[in-house]
């Protein structure tokens, strides 16, 4: 057979081919997962690419256009594991999904894009690291001043700031490691090629654009509200980003409810060599052993982890915030109350990830049962927090909430142990639905159907080896081994041959056939529509629940401070209004975990009448 050819004489694309180059047309910088079957294959330079960054073979099966395909593919289950890899390697993939139903396509089914996976808009559980924020970043310059806008989808935060010089550009980067980095690219960088990086058009950088961006997501008429008033260089990164992650998510973010602004004078200023330095959050190997936040962190939750982190590498100046802190954990010292408070917070999971997965509809149904474990345990949480004398504790309480209502919800929703996927089925609990239930039923008495129809053919054949069953091929059938074949009844009508067997169905058979599967299809229909709708009610009151995952990440920290001091030995410093510093029987805490002599202590006194000058050599 000739191949298709168009008026040149040269042939031409398959209509397959046709369809995936229109697509990756439209995303030319990112890779592409084209969905065909139980794969994801990738083409041409993006398969070559894929084979090398992920070591997955690189064939060329067929031709398209009179050339070689050279093709790659990976398994649809197991695709988050190869898309976790390539986001850490700073890469992006355009996922591209069937619409149609390939039984009931004339032709081509139907794909496209259902959402682009970034290094830093990434929220599935199995892509991300459960104690470190993943931050998208975006830049903005204008001559020696940078707006900064940086969002933390998986955990609806979203901050501004706006910082004078490239050393302070550096410092920042230093202390919040975004996973992907927007700049303008009208504007240069100063900064190395890095993973991540990202070019944006200038038109996406325009503060009235950004403007009418922003107040519409935040539903506000203006952003002076947040504090936004003489940041426009921020505005317009952070309207820049926000287009970036619509275009990415193809979504509602309504998780994303305001901007936070961040200050240079609100907190202690590290320059990036000091930081890493410092050895804060990690080494200079990069890991976190033998480091300040591996000796603090024994919070109870991912997300108690990672705002112990950004506490660390944000050190506040706000006198009154950290007396606060220091006379709550001072109280959870007390009777070692705060052991009972972390028993009941290592139940909670990760609620702002959780959170985060509803809002964008992507949420599966552990994370809405992990929502449920952690409404659970509120009330056990208050009860104990509440005669702690700690006015910051008291807030806490007041912002964890109880949510009876939500809690009462899930229960009736959900079983108790439900599948990875609502598309499994047997994920809404008996009692929560009629209709559902009236559909289950039709399928659950199919069983004794069968045993029933089994008995009445072997009497009327005579076959006592007679068999009816199901597989999801051929659907129901009654199995009769050859050696019987002259005592087949008319009505028994061949769907199968096998080597020593015959299948058959008869006309009441099929009916029933019909009405079962029917029944399924409509069961996991209804069951994916009310699991929707249960989604859609968790975000109407999406924000009380995430003012309560944020209380629980704070209580979370000062209970692990607590159980540090506690065990440490540590003692609350005093706070003053005058520069300097006295230390008496001081320790180091990271040194003193990794010797095994005990630590010698030792003190320091420095104020206005007694300083220190260090005089080094040249290096």
């Amino acid at each position: 057979m000739s191949k298709a050819a168009n008026k040149t004489g040269k042939p031409q694309h398959t209509p397959l081919m046709q369809q995936y180059l229109r697509i990756k047309g439209e995303h030319p910088d990112v890779l592409l997962f084209f969905r065909m079957g139980d794969f994801y294959e990738l083409f041409y330079d993006d398969a070559r690419k894929a084979a090398k960054l992920l070591d997955i073979t690189l064939t060329a099966r067929g031709e398209s256009a009179g050339e070689p395909l050279p093709m790659a593919g990976v398994p649809v289950h197991a695709a988050d594991n190869y898309l976790g890899r390539l986001v850490r390697m700073g890469q992006s993939v355009a996922v591209c999904e069937q619409i149609g139903d390939p039984a009931l396509a004339k032709g081509l089914v139907e794909r496209k894009v259902v959402r682009i996976v970034t290094p830093g808009t990434v929220t599935e559980d199995t892509l991300l690291d459960e104690r470190r924020d993943n931050l998208l970043m975006c830049v903005n310059r204008s001559g020696d001043r940078y707006g900064l806008a940086w969002l933390d989808l998986s955990g609806a935060r979203f901050l501004l700031s706006e910082i004078v010089g490239d050393t302070a550009l550096s410092a920042e980067l230093e202390r919040l490691k975004p996973a992907e980095l927007l700049f303008n690219e009208a504007e240069a960088l100063p900064v190395a090629e890095r993973p991540g990086l990202c070019r944006r058009p200038p038109w996406h950088f325009e503060l009235d654009t950004a403007t009418r961006l922003l107040t519409r997501q935040f539903g506000v008429r203006d952003l002076e509200g947040f504090g936004c008033s003489g940041l426009g260089l921020a505005v317009s990164a952070a309207g820049a980003l926000l287009q970036y992650v619509q275009d990415t998510q193809r979504s509602a973010l309504p998780h994303l409810r305001g901007l936070s602004i961040e200050r240079s004078d609100e907190a202690v200023i590290l320059d990036a060599i000091s930081r890493r330095n410092l050895e804060l959050e990690a080494n200079l190997g990069g890991n976190d052993k033998h480091t300040l936040v591996g000796v603090l962190d024994r919070t109870a939750t991912p997300m108690g982890s990672r705002l112990l982190r950004r506490w660390i590498n944000r050190p506040l100046r706000d006198r009154a915030t950290l007396q606060a802190r220091h006379h709550a954990v001072g109280a959870l010292l007390d009777d070692h109350r705060f052991e009972a408070l972390r028993d009941v917070l290592r139940g909670i999971g990760d609620m702002q990830r959780m959170l985060t997965r509803i809002a964008l509809k992507t949420a599966r149904p552990r994370d809405l049962t992990g929502l449920r474990e952690g409404l659970s345990r509120l009330p056990a949480l208050q009860s104990q927090i509440q005669p702690i004398d700690s006015p910051l504790l008291a807030g806490i309480g007041q912002r964890l909430g109880d949510h009876p209502e939500h809690l009462a919800l899930l229960n009736a929703a959900l079983i108790d142990n439900p599948p990875v996927l609502v598309r499994d089925g047997g994920v809404i609990a008996e009692g929560y639905d009629a209709e559902l239930d009236e559909l289950r039923g039709l399928s659950q008495n199919a069983d004794q159907y069968l045993i029933d129809l089994e008995l009445r053919e072997r009497e009327r054949t005579g076959i006592a080896t007679l068999k009816v069953a199901y597989n999801r091929v051929h659907g129901y059938y009654i199995e009769v081994g050859r050696s019987h074949a002259n005592k087949i009844p008319l009505d028994y009508q061949r769907r199968q041959t096998l080597k020593a067997a015959e299948r058959y169905i008869t006309p009441e058979l099929k009916t029933f056939e019909d009405k079962v599967l029917s029944a399924r299809e409509r069961a996991l229909a209804r069951e994916k529509a009310l699991y929707d709708d249960l989604l859609e009610r968790l975000i109407v009151v999406l924000a009380s629940l995430q003012t309560t995952a944020d209380a629980l990440a704070e209580l979370d920290v000062l209970a692990g401070f607590a159980e540090r001091a506690d065990r440490l030995d540590l003692s609350a410093p005093e706070l003053v209004d005058e520069p300097g510093i006295g230390i008496r029987d001081g320790r180091h805490l990271v040194v003193e975990q990794v010797s095994d002599a005990p630590f010698t202590p030792n003190g320091v006194d420095f104020h206005r009448d007694r300083t220190m000058l260090i005089i080094t050599g040249p290096n």
